[in-house]
């Protein structure tokens, strides 16, 4: 299977299924003299591991991080980070009764179709808990980027028909609420529709929006690797996830040339924009505002309500999915969309370092240590 590795500079590659022994990530490409312990990742892991509230899969997993390379006395030391988190926790004979059924919106009929062959435990690689090491992987790129000064505030947006008022925004009330709404009286209406599903045996979608702050001007290339292509290539990667927007999105199709360009003006020597439309990215590359990303995910697919579908050997029958599942993936999705976003910038980053030469003079032209 190819495919399993994201970036050029600061590369990712992720390995493990669902009901297998462990799941990890090597991190390649990582500059040395990072801080980074065991319990910088862990707080990133703990954002997504399951069971966490009612809203959640009931799944006891710890997911608890080891660092097997890459760090000496504190620090990174340049060479490739290879971190391991255990499945403890694993019911692999739930998933026995849909050997020989393809689900309904999952991988497994295309997953036979192409390999001849799946792994019917959670999914295998196409399950969701393969976000674990994007996510340990995520939380060392954050802290790369904090010590450059980028932020990052990310939330659930929306779940169903539910979205947050903007004039009730609280980024405190994010951590407040099992669903990551930085608005409580909207977190408390999706609660009750997320209940109203459980009780039909359904499941529900939603947005996820990340916002990154005080990120450089200048990142992306102009052609193929524009950076906002490289943020929908990262965020389409997460299983669940069916569309991207970055600034306005799909508004921007609706809108004039005169409502959807970006004035500036000068002040006092500085260009300020009086908007934000393009969501802090033209021509593909960033311009030092606000960049504003939004993830578009997909109801659970595994449902206890029947369906109809057929089975590997081609005839007709219903399923209800029994099993632990999410009826909701988008709270525990909101830490999956941070960390591939934060990949993405920290890769574009290093990437962008040979963009100038006086860029490489900054780097290469100080005196060495003995004084030349």
């Amino acid at each position: 299977m190819a495919g399993s590795s994201f970036g050029s500079h600061f590369q990712i590659t992720t390995w493990g299924e669902s009901h297998g022994k462990a799941l990890g990530v090597v991190i390649d490409g990582c500059p040395a003299g990072l801080s980074l312990c065991e319990d910088d990742i862990q707080t990133f892991l703990n954002r997504r591991k399951p069971g966490q509230s009612k809203y959640s899969t009931p799944r006891r997993e710890a997911d608890q991080i080891e660092i097997l390379s890459g760090i000496f006395e504190g620090k990174t030391t340049g060479t490739p980070i290879s971190m391991l988190i255990y499945n403890t926790n694993q019911r692999s004979s739930d998933y026995g009764k849909i050997a020989s059924v393809y689900r309904p919106g999952h991988a497994d009929l295309t997953y036979d179709l192409k390999y001849g062959f799946r792994d019917y435990r959670g999914g295998g690689r196409s399950s969701g808990r393969e976000t674990i090491g994007r996510v340990a992987a995520g939380a060392v790129a954050v802290k790369l980027l904090s010590a450059l000064g980028i932020s990052f505030c990310t939330y659930t947006l929306s779940i169903g028909d539910i979205q947050i008022d903007p004039a009730r925004f609280s980024e405190q009330e994010i951590q407040n609420n099992a669903l990551y709404m930085p608005d409580a009286d909207a977190a408390e209406k999706a609660a009750a529709l997320i209940t109203a599903c459980m009780q039909e045996k359904n499941s529900v979608g939603g947005i996820v929006e990340c916002k990154i702050f005080n990120c450089p001007a200048g990142l992306g290339e102009p052609c193929f690797d524009k950076l906002d292509a490289s943020f929908a290539k990262a965020l389409m990667s997460i299983g669940a996830v069916k569309a991207v927007e970055i600034g306005d999105g799909t508004l921007a199709s609706k809108a004039t040339g005169r409502t959807n360009n970006d004035q500036m003006h000068a002040e006092d020597g500085q260009l300020i924009k009086n908007s934000n439309h393009a969501g802090g990215i033209y021509g593909g590359i960033s311009d030092g505002s606000t960049i504003t990303l939004r993830a578009h995910i997909k109801p659970t697919p595994s449902i206890s309500a029947s369906q109809t579908t057929v089975t590997t050997d081609g005839n007709t029958t219903d399923i209800a999915i029994g099993g632990r599942h999410d009826p909701v993936i988008v709270p525990r999705a909101v830490v999956v969309v941070e960390s591939m976003a934060a990949l993405t910038v920290a890769d574009a980053l290093l990437t962008n370092m040979g963009s100038q030469v006086a860029h490489l003079k900054q780097i290469y032209c100080p005196k060495n240590h003995f004084g030349n």
